[in-house]
């Protein structure tokens, strides 16, 4: 430390009077003596060169500037007042490597920050290892499309059940955030089951694809659940038994067009239902919702994608109008024109919409 002696003596006169030029050069020059033996420091000397270089790192060049915070990012004992004066910096560049990892930043200057300075300094915090949740809740309050992203991708970031949900918020428009929240392992059953609620099929099909299995059997429940709760109120049909009977047909070999026109004709509501999705591989819970619908479309798109011949097409929706409505002659050679027009590979498109319903 003895050139350090031998320097402290002239630096006030440097500090008030001297050119920025040459308050630049001591600034790298006692900083250099810094992190020669920085590890064995006391606090009284961190101190010391704490209140030396909080006066003249400001003038140091961008360049210099820019090196010494990348350097002093690493330290645990960087001096405090320096490292606070660097985050702040307006400078993105100069105070980006102690926003992403100085450990003598605490929360509470963290935070601060977050509230004053721009996207850039909160994008820089998104890298930090840990974030705790009162820093999250600013970044979320205030960041952009980006900073909220990088934030949802940290793995080491905590977020409070408020900001949680903002974040799912903003998925709905976004499904980069969506693939990020999704990933993330602290993410509840509640707050997943809202983040899919909101969320296409198609990103609900990549989510899928990208998490663990553990992760994939949650999305199926939590799709379960959306399902059935967008199902119209009042009583739920129950297709156990009618699904026992379907799988008895099915292993004997007898599962086809002919099973499925004597359950429509006899109005077994459940059976040709159940069929029907054991035929076209459409989930039992989804077509059953579309075939209760206030449109009979449904039908005929499943009947040409399974090409069906039109009686079968024909009793099944005599079975959709039930026996408190009659169709007129006119309504039911409507649907026979609708069918015979249908093109295969619209129907097969629409179908393979519907069973990938299925997988998310």
């Amino acid at each position: 430390m003895t050139v350090a002696t031998a320097l402290i003596p002239g630096l006030d006169d440097i500090v008030k009077r001297g050119d920025p030029r040459r308050r630049g050069e001591i600034a790298r020059a006692i900083s250099e003596l810094f992190f020669q033996d920085s590890a064995n420091l006391r606090p009284e000397l961190i101190n010391l060169f704490d209140n030396l270089l909080i006066d003249l790192v400001p003038h140091a060049e961008l360049a210099s500037r820019v090196d010494l915070a990348e350097r002093f990012s690493h330290l645990n004992n960087a001096p405090p007042h320096l490292v606070n004066q660097l985050a702040r910096e307006n400078e993105i560049m100069v105070a980006a490597p102690v926003l992403r990892r100085s450990p003598v930043l605490d929360d509470s200057a963290l935070v601060e920050i977050a509230r004053l300075k721009g996207q850039g300094h909160l994008l820089a915090m998104t890298e930090r290892p840990a974030l705790s949740a009162e820093i999250t809740d600013v970044l979320v309050e205030r960041g952009d499309r980006d900073v909220v992203r990088r934030a949802a991708g940290n793995a080491g970031a905590v977020f409070s059940p408020s900001s949680y949900s903002e974040m799912i918020k903003r998925a709905a428009q976004d499904g980069v955030l969506t693939l990020k929240i999704g990933q993330r392992r602290d993410l509840s059953g509640d707050h997943l089951k809202e983040l899919l609620d909101g969320t296409l099929d198609v990103i609900r099909r990549r989510l899928s694809s990208v998490v663990n299995p553990a992760r994939q059997v949650e999305i199926k429940r939590a799709m379960a659940a959306i399902e059935e709760a967008a199902l119209p109120p009042g009583p739920r049909r129950d297709f156990s038994g009618a699904q026992r009977t379907v799988l008895a047909l099915h292993r004997g070999g007898h599962l086809g067009e002919s099973a499925l026109l004597g359950f429509a004709k006899a109005h077994k509501y459940e059976e040709s239902i159940a069929s029907l999705s054991a035929m076209s591989g459409v989930r039992l819970s989804v077509l059953d919702r579309l075939i209760a619908g206030d449109r009979y479309d449904p039908i005929l798109i499943v009947g040409r994608v399974l090409n069906l011949g039109w009686p079968t097409v024909r009793a099944l929706i005599l079975l959709w109008y039930g026996p408190q409505r009659t169709p007129t002659e006119a309504d039911i050679e409507a649907a026979r024109v609708n069918f015979t027009r249908l093109m295969p590979t619209t129907a097969e498109r629409v179908v393979n919409f519907w069973r990938n319903r299925q997988t998310v």
